[in-house]
């Protein structure tokens, strides 16, 4: 008797499936609310990926709830992260691959957020170069957006772009999949994009998209704005035209369920040295950096008062509790080439993104790193009890042997101070 070969519903590339793994392995991340980590879910490789496919082409795929964990905020107080499985992430990470390229050539060139080849940098350094042009900047807080996105409105966003009848129905089933919290409770969701999923941030570009970036290219044409993700300034010539714009905008919101946070939305005055009006408000943050009038330098050597980022307080706070993390002075065990292994990945990073722009703020700031490796050596070296300064010292002579053995030492914050403790 002829066996009928099943047909699939759906057409999903094995490939795809097997490129979306390896992304999705490269990201690392923890697992869902299955615990099945990367590490598992790659010792039977074969059968998981081959299970996923054949779900997802016969329509039978359903993801399973999202795990929910609370991360602290840099301002203080949490954000809910949603963590899916690995294979719901692999799931999604295909859906990316094949749409991610069709979306990038609709979205505005002043968008920067979660996109290939643009960067935080690129948004902070356009953002420094407009506030030497334009005396105001909007500083726009949405309130709660990813949480807010609604679903109806991002769909017919989706529709407009995709046509796959296999992509629309699992982003909806994505959009739709409960929540389940660590005590085991389940959230049912009617609105907005989890924070952590893979496709989260595609989705909510293109609704950031058509509410504010193609809005504003329409009825806004002649103000500049950088937009990271939901991080948003918008750069005027007058306090009017900002107040003007800031009434606009919220009734662009309204519009599309969006609201704007009127506590920590502002509006800013890029004081220097050559504008001699005053306001209220001459400080915003954007993307870890604080913009603020800054003593400069020109070409020529002159001082001068410029407009220029440097970095955040909130982010030197942030900084200081990973630091509080290490526990150096309890851990008198190591050697000071074990500390150096431990940490230089972590300062390293500090370094390259918050040492960008002004960075002599940043190098002043991390010779704290200087001062716990001192505290470390007191507590571990019986010569060096009760003597803060000589144990200071000892670290500069280490220093000055062995420069490559800090990150941070590499990069001129060596400690060259013999008495900074008083």
């Amino acid at each position: 008797m002829m066996q009928h070969q099943v047909t699939k519903p759906f057409t999903t590339d094995k490939h795809l499936i097997m490129n979306a793994w390896k992304r999705v392995k490269e990201n690392k991340g923890s697992g869902g609310i299955d615990n099945v980590s990367i590490e598992d879910y790659e010792s039977n490789l074969g059968k998981h990926l081959y299970k996923l496919w054949n779900r997802m082409s016969s329509g039978s795929y359903f993801p399973e709830a999202v795990k929910l964990v609370d991360i602290p905020k840099s301002s203080g107080g949490t954000r809910p992260l949603g963590i899916p499985t690995v294979g719901d992430r692999i799931a999604q990470m295909s859906v990316v691959l094949l749409i991610e390229d069709r979306l990038e050539s609709i979205f505005h060139a002043d968008s920067y957020g979660y996109r290939p080849n643009r960067s935080a940098h690129d948004a902070v350094g356009k953002a420094r170069e407009r506030c030497w042009h334009h005396n105001w900047v909007l500083d726009m807080d949405i309130s709660k957006f990813f949480d807010t996105i609604d679903h109806d409105l991002l769909m017919k966003a989706v529709e407009r772009h995709v046509q796959e009848k296999w992509i629309l129905l699992y982003i909806r089933r994505w959009l739709k999949v409960p929540y389940a919290t660590l005590t085991g409770e389940r959230i049912e969701r009617k609105m907005g994009v989890p924070q952590g999923s893979v496709i989260g941030p595609v989705l909510a570009n293109l609704y950031l998209h058509y509410t504010f970036d193609k809005w504003m290219s329409l009825y806004h044409p002649t103000i500049p704005f950088e937009r990271y993700a939901d991080d948003t300034i918008c750069h005027c010539n007058s306090l009017e035209e900002a107040h003007m714009l800031k009434v606009s905008i919220v009734e662009r919101f309204a519009a599309c369920k969006l609201r704007l946070n009127e506590e920590k939305t502002r509006i800013v005055y890029c004081k220097d040295g050559k504008r001699r009006g005053e306001y209220k408000e001459i400080t915003f943050d954007f993307l870890g950096y604080t913009f603020q009038p800054r003593g400069q330098r020109n070409k020529q050597g002159q001082v001068f008062n410029g407009y220029a980022p440097a970095i955040s307080r909130k982010s030197k706070k942030r900084i200081t509790e990973k630091m509080r993390g290490w526990h150096l002075n309890r851990r008198v065990q190591l050697k000071l080439s074990d500390i150096a292994v431990e940490i230089n990945a972590e300062v390293r990073g500090w370094m390259n993104y918050y040492g960008k722009f002004y960075g002599s703020q940043l190098k002043a700031f991390l010779q704290c790193i200087n001062l716990k490796l001192a505290r470390w050596a007191e507590r571990k070296y019986k010569r060096f009890r009760r003597k803060p300064n000589d144990a200071y010292k000892w670290l500069v002579r280490v220093a000055s042997r062995n420069p490559a053995l800090f990150y941070h030492w590499q990069h001129g914050v060596k400690p060259n101070r013999l008495k900074p403790f008083g």
